[in-house]
């Protein structure tokens, strides 16, 4: 994959190109890069265009400036999105990156050819109640962080994975995640509870892992609930970053959820 970056921009991302009409937008999970999604890449750069990228303070985009936040990603992505001419896209987020997917797909839903969410939550309808439990559980995550990056790292890969494997990679880009990035998350719940859901002109599909923690299941199905007509799967033995537990089983999902929007 080529990277590029855009001027007046801290975002570095990357792109592969194969000639083909739709695209793809991959968005990580907080604390590792892009790279959490290798194996969606060599499923899939051959049959679609790919874009990824870091997420401020992630990977490569941590030459920031004062004032930089975690909420100016959609207007960054949208930016790449023009720069590299692209129209739509079919837009793919993991945990922090499905709440970055939605807030992209709130502000700019003409950019969004389908919506895939997994691991995350219905930024536009999140309960109170479990939005401070899980503020609560963040905080102490990042106490530790404080202390020790490998100790966060260490106690965030079981959280964040469920198969050795796949927990032995979440550990490893853990690891290279600065303290100092913390603070780019810090307005991160301004994506919350802003906007009400209109009318989507596009799909959208939502998931987990069976071992996510039993909140995320909870929220997943609270968001169902509210949009019935969207498509639901819960993958067998996978915990929280489903693309990395069960690569195999999630890009086969992506395929036929892709296939029937084109159809």
């Amino acid at each position: 994959m080529q990277s590029a970056k855009l001027a007046n921009s801290p975002i570095a991302y990357f792109v592969s190109r194969t000639g083909q009409a739709e695209w793809i937008l991959f968005l990580h999970a907080a604390f590792v890069d892009h790279s959490m999604f290798r194996a969606q890449f060599a499923y899939f750069e051959d049959q679609y265009n790919i874009l990824a990228v870091d997420v401020i303070g992630h990977g490569q985009s941590t030459d920031t400036r004062k004032g930089d936040t975690v909420n100016q990603m959609s207007d960054w992505i949208f930016d790449i999105l023009q720069a590299e001419q692209i129209e739509k896209a079919h837009i793919v987020g993991v945990s922090l990156g499905a709440v970055l997917a939605q807030d992209l797909a709130n502000r700019y839903p003409q950019a969004v050819s389908s919506l895939a969410c997994f691991g995350g939550y219905d930024v536009n309808h999140f309960d109170p109640k479990m939005q401070g439990e899980n503020s609560g559980k963040q905080g102490l995550m990042m106490l530790k962080a404080f202390v020790s990056v490998k100790w966060f790292a260490q106690a965030n890969k079981k959280i964040s994975a469920y198969t050795p494997q796949a927990q032995n990679e979440f550990f490893t880009m853990n690891l290279r995640f600065p303290k100092k990035s913390f603070l780019f998350l810090a307005t991160l719940n301004s994506m919350v509870n802003r906007y009400e859901t209109g009318k989507r002109d596009y799909p959208l599909l939502i998931g987990c892992g069976e071992f996510d923690l039993p909140m995320e299941l909870e929220a997943i199905k609270a968001w169902k609930g509210r949009e019935p007509d969207c498509t639901v799967v819960v993958f067998e033995g996978a915990g929280h970053c489903v693309n990395m537990d069960v690569p195999r089983e999630f890009n086969e999902t992506m395929e036929r959820f892709w296939k029937g929007v084109r159809g």
